[in-house]
């Protein structure tokens, strides 16, 4: 008697990103469970790179709370030269460099670093930089887009061309002038807040 074939162990439906546009439009990849990790919604990342398409091509981004690496790999996929993944856990990385390597992604096009934010932008980021492109969505609640922002200003990480993704909780509230931006496009999805922006340097 034959005996039933016990099912594969696959990543739970909601650990599923799919790729919205570009070379690897449709290609769905797996990200782990790890606290505060959030891929950015379709609808959302659909957004953000509608308002990017004029630049993006020939990019050099910076992802900084990679997490899931959903910002930067669709920028990768849309054209941009390079991308610098930067994230503490060490589960995200692992997944986020297994990736790279399904998409074939040359490492001159992207580096991942298992990193603080701040220790990256303080250190290695030199070395990455000057980045056209800033991609900020930090985990919610803990006060880390303040020093991101006054640190990519402190340590000359942009270019003059500069563009800066961010997400931040709709129960927050900046006042984006202390940080020397310009808002160049913003919305809203659920309790969500995004907003495109630019340091004038």
């Amino acid at each position: 008697m034959s005996r039933p074939r016990k099912p594969k162990n696959k990543p739970a439906r909601s650990n599923i990103l799919r790729i919205i546009g570009g070379q690897w439009r449709s290609r769905k990849l797996s990200f782990p469970d790890a606290p505060g990790l959030r891929p950015t919604p379709d609808r959302i990342r659909e957004t953000l790179f509608n308002w990017l398409q004029a630049d993006i091509h020939g990019a050099r981004c910076l992802d900084l709370f990679a997490g899931s690496g959903a910002l930067g790999i669709e920028a990768l996929s849309r054209g941009a030269d390079n991308v610098a993944f930067v994230d503490t856990q060490k589960n995200a990385v692992s997944q986020l460099q297994q990736n790279l390597a399904l998409l074939k992604v040359d490492q001159d096009n992207a580096q991942v670093y298992q990193l603080d934010a701040k220790v990256y932008l303080q250190n290695q980021a030199r070395v990455d930089a000057p980045f056209d492109i800033v991609f900020l969505d930090p985990p919610y609640r803990k006060g880390l887009l303040n020093d991101a922002l006054r640190l990519l200003q402190k340590k000359s990480l942009l270019t003059k061309n500069n563009l800066i993704y961010l997400e931040h909780e709709s129960e927050e509230s900046y006042c984006w002038e202390d940080y020397g931006v310009r808002i160049l496009k913003e919305a809203q999805s659920g309790q969500v807040k995004s907003f495109l922006m630019s340091v004038d340097l």
